[in-house]
């Protein structure tokens, strides 16, 4: 992440569940609950959805990455502590993240998750990836070309957000 600038932009790769995070939380609210989990969960049993095996992301970066050196200036796996945690460790002490939350549509295990576990919304963005399993930086020239490359390889990406540079009486990444 030595290279990344204010104005860089923010792009998300779609997860495909939970991934391995949050199982804590999600053994807490079925406890609380108690959801039928072998009902139909928007056409499957919510236990299929729950147990989704994480996506992998390597054949697609490393497609992207191969376009040219520099291209891809971070990335973050988002895992355990969440969109919140984890973007912010590619960024230097004098840049933060401004994401979008309206960017991504957040896919209804999440809304699911939120709503039958009285979930405060920063504790979501926290703990889950809340629909966003991977982030890539890249400079706004690029960000077109690299999502086109990342959809070439069978990705759903949208633009999160941008780079900035952070004021010291902000928090270390917004979500707006």
């Amino acid at each position: 992440g030595s290279t990344i600038r204010p104005g860089d932009v923010v792009l998300g790769l779609a997860s495909s569940g939970a991934h391995s995070n949050g199982y804590s939380l999600i053994r807490k609210i079925i406890e609380v609950s108690q959801p039928n989990l072998d009902g139909d969960f928007h056409g499957r049993p919510l236990r299929d959805v729950i147990m989704e095996p994480t996506r992998i992301y390597v054949k697609s970066l490393l497609a992207l990455m191969e376009k040219r050196a520099g291209l891809v200036k971070g990335m973050a796996h988002i895992t355990g502590g969440g969109l919140l945690d984890n973007v912010p460790r590619v960024l230097a002490e004098n840049l933060t993240a401004v994401l979008k939350k309206d960017a991504w549509e957040m896919p209804y295990l999440f809304q699911w998750l939120q709503g039958a576990g009285n979930v405060d919304a920063q504790e979501m963005y926290r703990v889950f990836n809340c629909g966003i399993g991977m982030v890539v930086i890249v400079a706004p020239e690029d960000a077109e070309m690299a999502a086109a490359q990342l959809r070439a390889t069978g990705e759903t990406v949208c633009t999160l957000g941008t780079v900035e540079a952070r004021d010291s009486f902000f928090a270390r990444m917004p979500l707006a």
